[in-house]
């Protein structure tokens, strides 16, 4: 599908119509009729603006799976992205779902977990019940910490697309493809800044948000409900202890136990009564002369999705796609491919 590539690319160029015709030596009204698909190119035309683009002429060809719905969740009220990102952003997730589900089809639906049922949960005032409804719903235990997040819940059938854009002000969204949950990551933020981003965007999915609610109290209990998931009341009681008098450096080990930032620990820890909101306050002073509220250090292993590579190289293996088809589907060289086939006799 020429016109959705042509404008993936040129998004992705960070690219106006009218910069890309100007490389190309055509007309603006040229670029947008291209991306409507109300007009075809030649061929002179297709390599000037693979020129401009800096891809192959092939890229452009690349056929798109035209058996999929998408319902595209909304970016948060206060998101700073401009428009342009945030449709740079949609069309990232359409070519990479367009991948995904020809790996799918290729193996047969079943390949894919039911995934849970989306907008279900009630929704009570207090962040702990919701949180503790979420794991129910996601078939976790009702407390420990939960290791994998994202491997558990591709297996559960919730799919997952990492989406890299160098602005700090996304860190994810969610949304449906063929009426299948997905949650959208930002590779560049920290691995703790992703899992509290998935278990919000997860909030968003599950629970029945009341229409009345306004989205700034939306965006609140989500967050809250995200904390509370990955750190819950009784395992922040157990592993803290009742009472602290301050935030102290063996704690670190816990936020590293569950998968979390300090800022989150010390935020669970306030809310639970286990330190008081001057010692919290103390200690997000500290921490923001460290520069940790935008960029506290990492501590953890980042978590990466596989179930897409996972999906092609067993189509390519069981022989039903070329090495190439696998290549082509995952965007990488035909010799890494290659080197996933099956073992040779020794």
């Amino acid at each position: 599908m020429f016109s959705k590539n042509l404008k993936f690319y040129r998004l992705r160029k960070h690219m106006s119509k009218k910069e890309l015709a100007e490389r190309a030596n055509v007309t603006s009204m040229a670029i947008t009729n291209y991306e409507k698909g109300d007009r075809k190119p030649n061929m002179e035309i297709l390599r000037s603006l693979a020129s401009a683009l800096e891809v192959r002429v092939s890229d452009f060809l690349a056929v798109r799976n035209e058996n999929i719905v998408f319902m595209h969740g909304e970016f948060r009220k206060n998101s700073s992205l401009s428009n342009t990102q945030q449709e740079y952003i949609r069309e990232c997730v359409e070519e990479y779902f367009s991948r995904f589900m020809t790996a799918v089809e290729v193996l047969g639906g079943d390949v894919l977990p039911d995934a849970p049922v989306c907008h279900m949960i009630p929704l009570s005032q207090d962040p702990e019940i919701n949180a503790c409804a979420l794991r129910e719903h996601l078939g976790f235990a009702q407390d420990g910490p939960i290791e994998d997040l994202i491997g558990k819940l591709e297996n559960k059938g919730i799919l997952i697309y990492e989406c890299s854009i160098e602005n700090d002000q996304f860190s994810g969204m969610n949304g449906f493809v063929n009426s299948r949950p997905f949650i959208v990551l930002n590779p560049q933020m920290s691995p703790e800044r992703n899992r509290s981003t998935i278990v919000h965007e997860l909030a968003h999915l599950m629970f029945v948000w009341p229409e009345s609610m306004d989205d700034k109290e939306i965006e609140k209990m989500a967050t809250a409900i995200g904390g509370a998931f990955l750190f819950p009341e009784s395992d922040a009681k157990r592993e803290l202890g009742i009472r602290r008098s301050a935030i102290t450096r063996d704690m670190v080990l816990v936020a590293v136990e569950y998968g979390i930032s300090m800022m989150l620990l010390t935020k669970r820890a306030e809310l639970n009564h286990i330190i008081t909101a001057s010692a919290a306050k103390d200690f997000y002073i500290k921490a923001s002369k460290a520069g940790w509220r935008t960029n506290e250090p990492s501590r953890i292993e980042k978590e990466k999705p596989v179930l897409f590579e996972q999906l092609v190289y067993r189509a390519v293996n069981e022989k039903e796609i070329s090495v190439q088809r696998g290549a082509e589907l995952l965007k990488i060289p035909y010799n890494n491919v290659l080197s996933m086939l099956c073992y040779n006799e020794v």
